[in-house]
């Protein structure tokens, strides 16, 4: 068989499975295409739950916020490096939590169907000393957009949604306030 034929078969493969995804799948429309930017990762806010904790009170919240730079810690009550990371990030909320919208967020199932009640997860929060705002994805929207590897994962966003700074894994309060003030700066 000849090279050229080897690629003009490969090349009729790629649009026979092309055809097929715009087919099944159709066009994407220009409202999907509006939600990010061209490096595919500027998002709309989404609104979500916080819950009524220390430094927390019940009610919603958007993320990213639309007006301020965005601190998130992506965590789970099963994990023992967020926990080990819980005391970075209440001294990183302390030196800059004012300048930020400051959040840690879970995506367990919480709730009195859950694996987890809201109480549960409360006296968690109080155990760890948590007192910032506490936040739930239980769809794992936000989970799926800006986790960074695994847990915990913190990220600081800008008032689009891109992600400025990010990495997973424990970090020490400098570097946790190292990256929000890069982004900090880079807004003004």
């Amino acid at each position: 068989m000849r090279r050229r034929d080897v690629l003009a078969g490969l090349g009729s493969v790629g649009v026979v499975t092309g055809a097929g995804a715009v087919a099944v799948y159709g066009l994407p429309s220009t409202e999907s295409l509006l939600d990010e930017d061209a490096d595919g990762d500027a998002y709309d806010p989404l609104e979500i739950e916080t819950v009524d904790a220390r430094g927390s009170d019940a009610g919603t919240m958007l993320v990213p916020d639309p007006d301020q730079v965005t601190f998130v810690d992506f965590f789970g009550t099963w994990c023992a490096p967020c926990i080990e990371q819980m005391p970075a990030l209440a001294e990183a909320n302390e030196r800059i939590g004012d300048d930020v919208v400051f959040c840690s967020i879970t995506n367990e199932n919480v709730g009195e169907d859950g694996a987890l009640t809201e109480a549960e997860l409360v006296e968690w929060w109080e155990e760890n000393d948590g007192n910032w705002t506490l936040a739930l994805d239980p769809a794992a929207e936000l989970t799926a957009r800006y986790l960074q590897g695994g847990f915990p994962t913190a990220v600081v966003l800008d008032t689009s949604g891109r992600v400025q700074w990010g990495d997973s894994g424990v970090k020490t309060a400098d570097e946790l306030v190292g990256g929000i003030e890069q982004v900090l700066e880079a807004e003004e």
